[in-house]
């Protein structure tokens, strides 16, 4: 009856008004309701995602994959996803590094513009750091015919042709045994230009001639300047020793990229215009064997720079042809040695000539500063007491003596030494029990999560880097395993870096807004514990994560504990770059680089 009524009054065409009232009314309501529902709906999604969602998107992909795509259209494609299958952020946009070097691209020593701007290279500087700005973004390309890495142990003795394919060292140092090329293979026979018998023969040999050396007991952490492809160093890790590998890039051509692809620990550096990366008073024991640095020069700042990484009481090994020649121009040289080592108050406490007629001499470090205070003449001088830095980081050579410190014993003996109390951590009370108790923390979280938890297979694990390393318990915690850790204490945190190395491991300072000292490929493992939240503003997390894509082999593995903002923030990133992501515990984030570069298209394990 009702509806009669109405549909009367719509064909008689009366009440205009009503009619025109209720229709608007009718519209203003549902515009009411669609905007509220449209703004609801935005309120979730953030600016970028909003600015996304404005801009016109291809339409979805038929779900009949069998139905052809309309005729003159080109078929479409799935979205991209990561190697973990999450969808891919399309706004992070990578590009492959170009150029003859790209392959081995280490950015803060391969700036060449401002290599060539140098206004002297007498000193090695065309061999220290000169990091661009802004850091570089690309990505290394891989060698061809790349492969995943040989074992450990076997890479020790061989490794793939193809991903070192440098082959300059065979031909340079075919008579000495430094390294040979066979078929798909470098072999590494354990020779050298001062190991005419072989390195093992020639680690016996030292040990001989100063039985207090005690490989691996009293002598467990070296530095071994210009060590060549590192066979000094591989093959003291089967006397527990653990050896920090240096040479400059690159005097003869890969010898660090070799050490590293073997498993050695290795990294590079030169003794130039500045200090070496490692804090005062902490080697064991530093070895020189025909490694092509002048001593004496530059008023001896090379061998003073030695003597303050040098423990009180350390040895300083030196196998040279200086040592045991009497030519006219080799005995100029140890002259000169004899009258620097003695103004340092260096004493020589062993010298000999082994069957091959190779010869080397073991200097000793005082244990005490009274000697510096008995010479005849103050040269070179003591530093002053002043020189309160905290990292050697960009900190020009001095050319004085580092004073010593008072009441400092030798570290207790290995393994002993790595779990007691440090000699140079703080006497307080209460940073004795943090360092056992971050001790404790480390040794059940390896055990319980991160060894059980995590799906890193880390029987595949033998290089690793602890991005922010604190007391070095994480690699304390995996010292069981087939593998070996480099410590980075980064430089905006506290020193801790003497502490790591009294535990008898080994680390160097690092500031992570610039790219570390290594060649690309190789590290298996990345570990970052509450690092990235500490950084300074000027670094970025796509920055970092370019660098960590670059150290980082194909298949190896990047591990995070941070909070859950940082690793919202860095997922991302990584699933950007094809790495599979995995988040545990909403504080371990677990990446893992696969096979991708820009361009190839394969994203392959």
């Amino acid at each position: 009856m009702a509806l009669s009524a109405v549909q009367n009054l719509f064909k008689e065409r009366k009440y205009p008004f009503i009619l025109a009232s209720t229709i608007l009314l009718l519209l203003f309501v549902t515009l009411l309701v669609l905007t509220a529902g449209s703004q609801s709906s935005l309120s979730f999604y953030s600016q970028s995602d909003l600015q996304r969602i404005s801009s016109p998107t291809p339409p979805p992909p038929p779900s009949n994959p069998s139905v052809p795509a309309p005729v003159g259209e080109p078929p479409r494609k799935a979205p991209p996803t990561s190697l973990d299958g999450a969808p891919l952020d399309l706004s992070l946009k990578w590009a492959v590094c170009k150029g003859p070097t790209a392959v081995d691209f280490i950015p803060c020593l391969d700036n060449f513009k401002a290599i060539k701007g140098l206004k002297s290279r007498r000193h090695m500087e065309h061999r220290e750091r000169h990091c661009p700005s802004p850091s570089p973004r690309c990505l290394v390309p891989l060698p061809k015919g790349y492969k995943v890495p040989v074992p450990w142990p076997k890479s020790r003795d061989m490794i793939w042709y193809n991903n070192v394919p440098h082959p300059k060292l065979v031909e340079y140092k075919k008579d000495q045994n430094w390294v040979q090329k066979s078929g798909d293979y470098f072999h590494f026979p354990g020779g050298g230009t001062q190991f005419k018998d072989g390195v093992a023969n020639y680690i016996e040999f030292v040990e001989k001639t100063l039985p207090t050396i005690e490989w691996g007991k009293h002598v467990r952490v070296i530095l071994d300047v210009g060590c060549g492809v590192a066979s000094f160093g591989g093959y003291l890790l089967d006397k527990d020793v653990i050896t920090m590998s240096l040479a400059p890039k690159d005097e003869h051509e890969a010898q660090i990229q070799f050490a590293l692809e073997r498993g050695i620990p290795a990294t590079l550096s030169v003794i130039g215009t500045q200090m070496l990366t490692f804090p005062d008073n902490v080697y064991d024991l530093i070895h020189c064997a025909r490694c092509r640095v002048h001593w004496d020069g530059d008023g001896g700042k090379p061998l003073l720079e030695l003597n303050r990484i040098l423990r009180p009481g350390g040895f300083f090994l030196w196998s040279a042809t200086p040592v045991y020649r009497n030519d006219e121009k080799d005995q100029t040289v140890w002259n000169a040695m004899v009258d620097l080592t003695k103004s340092m108050c260096w004493k020589v406490v062993a010298k000999a000539i082994d069957s091959s007629g190779i010869g080397l001499v073991i200097y000793q470090k005082p244990v005490s500063s009274s000697c510096y205070q008995e010479r005849e003449q103050s040269s070179p001088p003591l530093c002053e007491q002043q020189d309160q830095r905290q990292h050697s980081w960009y900190v020009p050579l001095g050319g004085c003596l580092n004073r010593l410190p008072e009441n400092r014993s030798w570290p207790a003996p290995w393994p002993k030494r790595l779990r007691i109390k440090p000699l140079s951590l703080s006497s307080e009370v209460e940073t004795e029990q943090m360092f056992y108790e971050d001790s404790k923390h480390w040794s059940a979280l390896v055990s319980d999560v991160y060894l059980e938890g995590l799906g890193i297979n880390w029987s595949s694990v033998r290089n690793v880097m602890d991005m922010n390393a604190g007391y070095g318990g994480f690699a304390a915690a995996l010292n069981d395993m087939p593998l070996w850790v480099m410590n980075v204490v980064p430089i905006h945190v506290q020193d801790s870096l003497s502490v790591i190395f009294d535990r008898g491991l080994i680390g160097t300072y690092h500031d992570w807004c610039e790219s570390f000292n290594t060649y690309p490929r190789t590290y298996d493992l990345l570990h970052s514990s509450f690092l990235f939240k500490e950084l300074p503003e000027r670094c970025e997390v796509v920055d970092i994560a370019a660098e960590m894509d670059r150290v980082l082999r194909p298949g190896g593995y990047v591990l995070v504990q941070d909070s859950i903002e940082v690793i919202n923030k860095l997922g991302p990133v990584l699933r950007s770059l094809h790495w599979s992501v995995t988040v545990h515990q909403e504080q371990f984030l677990v990446g893992k680089k696969g096979f991708w570069r820009p361009g190839d298209g394969s994203i392959s394990t």
